[in-house]
């Protein structure tokens, strides 16, 4: 009889075959989906590799240099310092992509701790859980992470640990809704009925059953991070100088968008534009925004 019972309890319970979820998440992508996808990798490779790639030091500028034009010698031409624009862009990809990539991560970690723990126990414990996140719910991202630089100074990991906090109930509240589906299918109870710990079960059945909708929701809060990010560096409470940001670069860009050089401006919000709405079109496609808890409104 034990054998039969596992029988059900293992086809139940086993994911789809990678190969499988692969090739429905191209379908769902389509072909503007996957052109989106290329932009992202685009990105991420420069940077990685895009300080190795960058013509010029992004720090370091020259007086006799500033606000030149596109040429063969300077792609894009030259800030306000004398600085290459162009590798000042590719150095601030590093920059802009990491701190988004601390948010998510900690975000999506912290957020289905928090739901599969609340789902698992019930009770009292989802309750009490329920409370902390609507505190959390409280507090606007951007004014969490102000309060939080205003405290202990500006800088990425600051302002990334302050954005991930604020995301947390976000994530956490849409796992938490479809792992309590999970939760009541007959796949666990018949794990349950086996012997096997609660512990177990969650992360080994129900956590991949749900990992779709935590790695849906990622996408959507990566383009909110980058966004936010941004616009903490935008106001000094970020990346600080000389290093290269785009948010930073836009800030930077102010006083010469007025005497008629937005060429820094310009192409650091083009890079913020054109990767913010890679990430949401891949995010939009696969789940929408309910995947991030996050409302169309």
């Amino acid at each position: 009889m034990a054998i039969k019972e596992k029988a059900p309890a293992a086809a139940l319970a086993a994911p789809a075959a990678p190969s499988n979820r692969l090739a429905a998440a191209r379908r769902r992508l389509g072909w503007t989906g996957m052109a989106c996808v290329g932009v992202v990798g685009a990105v991420v490779l420069a940077a990685v590799v895009g300080q190795f790639l960058a013509p010029y030091d992004p720090t370091v500028g020259s007086v006799t240099q500033r606000h030149l034009g596109s040429s063969a010698e300077h792609l894009l031409g030259t800030d306000q310092a004398g600085r290459d624009i162009f590798s000042r862009l590719l150095a601030g990809a590093r920059t802009s992509l990491l701190g988004p990539l601390i948010v998510v991560g900690a975000t999506a970690v912290a957020g289905s701790a928090l739901a599969l723990t609340a789902v698992w126990f019930g009770g009292k414990v989802d309750a009490f859980l329920g409370r902390v996140l609507d505190v959390l719910f409280a507090f606007p991202s951007l004014l969490l992470a102000i309060l939080a630089v205003a405290i202990f100074g500006p800088g990425l990991v600051t302002a990334s640990i302050a954005l991930a906090i604020a995301y947390i109930p976000y994530s956490a509240r849409v796992i938490r809704s479809v792992a309590l589906r999970e939760r009541s299918l007959p796949y666990v109870k018949a794990a349950e009925l086996q012997g096997i710990n609660g512990f177990t079960i969650t992360l080994r059945h129900i956590l991949p059953n749900v990992w779709t909708q935590i790695l849906t929701g990622s996408t959507i809060n990566f383009g909110y991070a980058i966004v936010d990010l941004a616009a903490l560096s935008f106001l000094g409470l970020g990346i600080q100088p000389p290093e290269a940001d785009w948010g930073l670069m836009i800030s930077n860009g102010q006083e010469s968008l007025q005497q008629g050089f937005p060429e820094q401006s310009l192409y650091a919000g083009l890079c913020i534009v054109v990767t913010v709405a890679a990430m949401a079109y891949i995010g939009e496609r696969l789940g929408g925004r309910a995947a991030a808890g996050r409302s169309k409104s």
